[in-house]
């Protein structure tokens, strides 16, 4: 039988057009009376741009409107009226992120129409079986958030519900915005939609040296299209301005090119007369060219990038570790940094807490531009709202407090019914790591062997750990992994040890391994995270897991904190990640007795093969990361040829190159005796990374080779007195 559209429900979404808002349909009940609802629906639409979600095209539906939910992504960007999100099919389920990205594509007077078993909820879905690591099976798992979810589309006044059997459940929607409410918006700039994306072009185009730009905006703001339209702007004048006519590089950088879509379709719009080349555009006047931010790292660290009159756009600022983001602070006179406060691929929340201190010390003048207007809907939209409430895009970290925090491990059941705890929770994780994004908040309540810690009070956790456990293999399973036959899903880093780490007993160990650990801001530096650490490592010891490992971007801060709790390095990524334009680090610590001998044993086979990469393979490795692996290996004295050996380097009577062995000795000496100048990482950059004279006198400003050999014959005499003395004080 073929469903009909209620009038009213009809009326109801006409009123969300005339306020310019949009809104979210539930229909709930058996799956093939739910897609009939769903399709008249779709067929009462008055809009062109429908897309239905589902894992398999429904009959008679053109297959151009239809999209499974792992390519959400590829409709970023564009404009939907409305959108069908089957979670009710066979196979279907729902993907907090492709949801929270797709809910941000529909435009004003559309519907979000959400499909599912009237008892969601009671059991996992299909979408489930990405959560379930080996061994675990979809079924086996809880099913905590999906069943929040329903509980909080129950209770919102702002949900239409269209529950089977029944006459659709509206929504009092208020009147429509009388005439000329809206006029205040306007811009005047016809190219632009709102006032706040005028003020930010604007901002953009009239960018000082020296004097950053930090554009924040929630998401549908316009801030990408900004970027676009300044582009735009700048190429048409040409050069810096000032009456100068010769042409303009912008570089714009963000961590993945789908990112900067808007930009560049903008540029083409306002630009017709130029070309564009996939991610590179060109025009009278210059060119506008997209740089992963690992090659715009390279790019700067061998000179090509940046210096005088250069530009530099970075968008998704957040998602970017702040010390690539203060590398380009200093090679880029002009650079804006825009970024997302609330969006659905993590928050841009801690961005501004993280780098503002690196901000206001390399250029104090800098200045910063809230966009708040939405665009493709007017304030007050409720599907805005719901969807932030649902997927908890506006988490935030509960208010600081002065109580000492007390350990407490978390149950996922309660914390999914407990809404406030929950959102402090999640709020701190956001605010702490750039990627936290709308399905971390399912694993959180829903992974397998996931355990949450949390130190806090009253107020709320103040810090929290979040660990899952791996391995744990038979011996003949572990063996076809490690020979890359089988890949389990889950268990990324014991596979990842196996497989180039050579090291099958990391899968027939037991490992737990650290997800997240995030600390309230007003509590940093105060011993929260070393707390955390040691809670958790003390809990695996008891379970009898062997090792406690993490994976994190390396960088010298984050090295240091966990080298500080008793982690050893075990394993680098070759390559930067492009996104981050850092090498992921693992690093491990025994927990049960038996562990102690694995970690030993990875940590002794990655120093030895450190020299070779730092050689080879790692040769543009930061220095002073270089330096923090180095510091981990073993010490040896210095025997009486080596010294004489350095003394003569030291004294201009030798070639650096032909005593290059003694001086790798020293700098790991010195390395393992706790030093970590900026010095003694250049100094290694020469020894172990090959790095040649003119990177050399790059980076220290001296005038040339000469100069380069002066300092390299300094810290060499340096070093040698320090070792000396370090000597003395140990046989005294």
């Amino acid at each position: 039988m073929k469903a009909c559209v209620p009038d009213d429900l009809l009326a109801c979404q006409a009123r969300l057009g005339e306020r310019r808002w949009r809104g979210l349909a539930w229909l709930t009940g058996e799956v093939t009376d739910a897609c009939r609802r769903a399709l008249a629906l779709w067929h009462a639409q008055p809009g062109e741009a429908l897309l239905w979600v589902s894992p398999e095209p429904p009959e008679r539906l053109d297959e151009a409107a239809w999209l499974p939910a792992g390519k959400a992504r590829t409709r970023l960007g564009g404009e939907h009226d409305l959108i069908i999100y089957d979670a009710v099919s066979p196979g279907a389920g729902f993907d907090p992120d492709a949801f929270g990205a797709l809910s941000g594509t529909l435009r004003a007077g559309g519907l979000l129409v959400l499909l599912t078993p009237a008892d969601w909820g009671v059991r996992p879905d299909a979408d489930y079986a990405r959560l379930a690591a080996h061994p675990w099976r979809a079924e086996q798992l809880s099913a905590h958030y999906l069943a929040r979810l329903g509980r909080l589309l129950e209770a919102s006044p702002q949900t239409i519900r269209w529950l089977q059997g029944e006459p659709p459940h509206l929504p009092a929607w208020p009147e429509a915005v009388p005439p000329g409410a809206m006029a205040e918006a306007t811009p005047g700039d016809a190219e632009c939609l709102t006032r706040d994306q005028a003020e930010a072009v604007a901002r953009l185009v009239k960018l000082r040296r020296r004097r950053p730009l930090v554009l924040t905006a929630d998401r549908g703001r316009g801030k990408t299209a900004a970027l676009g339209i300044a582009c735009a702007r700048l190429l048409a004048r040409g050069g810096r301005g000032e009456g100068k006519t010769d042409e303009i590089e912008i570089l714009v950088t963000a961590p993945r090119p789908a990112a900067v879509s808007g930009l560049f379709e903008r540029l083409a719009t306002l630009r017709p007369e130029g070309r564009r080349y996939g991610q590179r555009f060109e025009a009278a006047g210059g060119r506008v060219v997209f740089l992963a931010p690992d090659e715009l790292s390279a790019r700067v660290e061998r000179g090509e990038a940046g210096g005088a009159g250069a530009w530099l756009l970075v968008d998704e600022a957040a998602a970017i570790p702040a010390g690539l983001l203060g590398q380009w602070l200093a090679a880029f006179p002009r650079i804006a940094f825009a970024t997302t406060v609330h969006g659905y691929e993590g928050a841009g929340r801690g961005f501004a807490l993280r780098f503002r201190e690196r901000l206001e010390r390399l250029t104090p003048e800098w200045r910063e531009y809230h966009l708040s207007a939405p665009i493709r809907w007017a304030e007050g939209d409720p599907l805005e709202a719901l969807t932030s409430r649902l997927l908890m895009l506006d988490a935030e970290p509960p208010l600081p407090s002065e109580e000492p925090p007390e350990w407490r491990l978390e149950s996922p059941r309660t914390l999914a019914r407990d809404e406030p705890r929950l959102r402090a929770l999640f709020g701190l994780l956001v605010q702490a790591h750039y990627r936290t994004t709308p399905g971390d908040l399912r694993r959180l309540l829903d992974g397998p062997d996931t355990r949450l810690a949390t130190l806090g009070d009253a107020a709320g956790p103040q810090a929290v750990a979040v660990t899952a456990d791996e391995g744990g293999f038979d011996a003949a399973l572990a063996e076809r992994v490690a020979r890359g036959e089988r890949r389990p899903r889950g268990h990324l880093m014991a596979q990842s040890l196996a497989a180039h780490a050579g090291a099958r007993e990391a899968l027939t160990g037991r490992l737990r391994r650290v997800l997240r650990i995030a600390v309230h801001p007003a509590w940093r530096r105060r011993g929260l995270g070393r707390r955390l650490l040691a809670a958790e490592r003390q809990a695996a010891r008891e379970a009898g897991i062997d090792l406690l490992g993490a994976s994190f971007g390396a960088e010298p801060g984050l090295l240091a904190f966990w080298q500080a709790q008793g982690f050893r390095v075990v394993r680098l990524g070759l390559t930067r990640e492009a996104a981050t334009g850092e090498h992921a680090v693992m690093v491990v610590a025994p927990a049960a007795e038996g562990g102690g001998t694995l970690a030993e044993g990875l940590a002794r086979r990655f120093q030895a093969l450190l020299p070779a990469l730092l050689a080879f393979e790692l040769r543009e490795l930061e220095p002073a990361v270089a330096l923090a692996l180095l510091a981990e290996g073993e010490s040896r004295p210095l025997d009486d040829e080596a010294r004489r050996d350095l003394a003569d380097m030291a004294h201009g009577h030798r070639e650096a190159a032909l005593v290059r062995p003694a001086v790798q000795a020293l700098v790991v000496d010195a390395a393992v005796r706790g030093e970590r100048d900026e010095a003694l990482a250049l100094l290694a950059a020469w020894a172990f990374q090959g790095r040649g004279t003119a990177w050399l006198a790059a980076r220290l400003g001296l005038s040339g080779g000469k100069a380069v050999d002066v300092w390299r014959r300094e810290q060499v005499a340096r070093g040698l007195a320090a070792g000396a003395l370090s000597s003395g004080r140990a046989e005294g």
